[in-house]
């Protein structure tokens, strides 16, 4: 059995280690958007019944403007992490290659179905067996960017070798000129998962959209059975995607170089990162992981690169001068 994979946002586990109240600690090890917006006004039928067919299709044209998938009706699902368990269903044979480091549920995924993986680090040590090709675009947790033309010409390579090119934008909502979506419509061959939680700041709705053509779409929604996402969801998704985001964009924006400012001052090396997340590599990372623990201040850490620690965004000015209090402490 694969070992389960520790994600950033454990708060309750940190504070049983460290003390605390859990909901006093400051949570910096997720990329989520850590001011939620406002939730637009849900009707009580959205509650009250099983989602209706109206529903899915108002959040699927607002998920088709917000993602300007021209001819494709994104479809809505119960957070990517629903769909990546979905995936080696579509590669029965072959093997499966992932852009990696990354996101490590998906080889966790193929290889719970047993389906042999490689973990490459870019696109020269792809092969003509790779059946799929997993890429997240920015990368989770370093922020390695492919450019639109490095993976249309991937994506016609794989279509060439019958195969499937899945590009993540789970972190795609501040850089919509780097998605693919807007040509997802001429390309058959192309998944492209998108989250809606991260950047709207709203993780525990569990929300997501694939955008792919429609018999791949068509696959996908059957596994996943009737009713898979709620009315409620549905129904606060469609209201967030038709309005103007521009706002929530200039605050993560502003939040991202506050955190930068932050551990410049430091002498914190930023070695990658999105709008949601910076990534510094220090060797100092597990004393400074600990330090911050102690100030019940969670920051993600990594088994694989000890010398990594990611942080999240702090909400406002106020964690930021806690976050630098703690930082100065350990410096000084």
């Amino acid at each position: 059995m694969t070992s389960r994979i520790v994600h950033g946002g454990g708060i309750t586990a940190a504070a049983r280690q460290y003390g605390g109240r859990p909901e006093d600690w400051l949570d910096l090890s997720t990329g989520i958007n850590p001011n939620p917006v406002a939730l637009p006004e849900v009707p009580v039928s959205a509650w009250h019944r099983l989602p209706d067919q109206h529903l899915q299709e108002r959040a699927r044209e607002a998920a088709r403007g917000y993602y300007r998938s021209g001819d494709i009706l994104p479809l809505p699902v119960p957070g990517t992490q629903s769909v990546i368990q979905l995936l080696p269903r579509l590669v029965p044979n072959g093997s499966v290659a992932i852009l990696s480091p990354t996101y490590g549920e998906y080889v966790r995924a193929f290889t719970l179905a047993g389906l042999p993986v490689r973990q490459v680090s870019g696109i020269a040590d792809l092969t003509a067996e790779d059946r799929l090709v997993v890429v997240v675009n920015p990368n989770n947790p370093d922020g390695r960017r492919l450019s639109v033309d490095q993976l249309r010409d991937l994506h016609d390579r794989q279509r060439r070798q019958d195969g499937i090119l899945l590009v993540d934008e789970a972190f795609g909502d501040i850089e919509p000129e780097a998605s693919l979506a807007p040509y997802a419509a001429s390309m058959p061959s192309l998944i492209i998962f998108r989250s809606f939680g991260k950047f709207f700041g709203l993780a525990g709705l569990r929300l997501g959209f694939v955008i792919a053509e429609a018999s791949i779409a068509a696959q996908f929604e059957d596994w996943l059975g009737p009713w898979a996402v709620s009315g409620p969801a549905l129904s606060i998704a469609a209201s967030l995607m038709e309005r103007d985001t521009s706002a929530v964009r200039d605050r993560i924006l502003q939040r991202r170089r506050a955190l930068e400012t932050a551990l410049h001052r430091f002498h914190l090396h930023v070695a990658g990162g999105t709008a949601l997340f910076a990534l510094v590599a220090d060797d100092r990372a597990e004393g400074i992981y600990k330090h911050l623990c102690r100030h019940h201040i969670l920051v993600r850490k990594f088994d694989y690169a000890r010398n990594w620690l990611r942080f999240g965004l702090a909400p406002d000015e106020e964690a930021d001068h806690r976050l630098a209090g703690a930082l100065e402490d350990y410096s000084t």
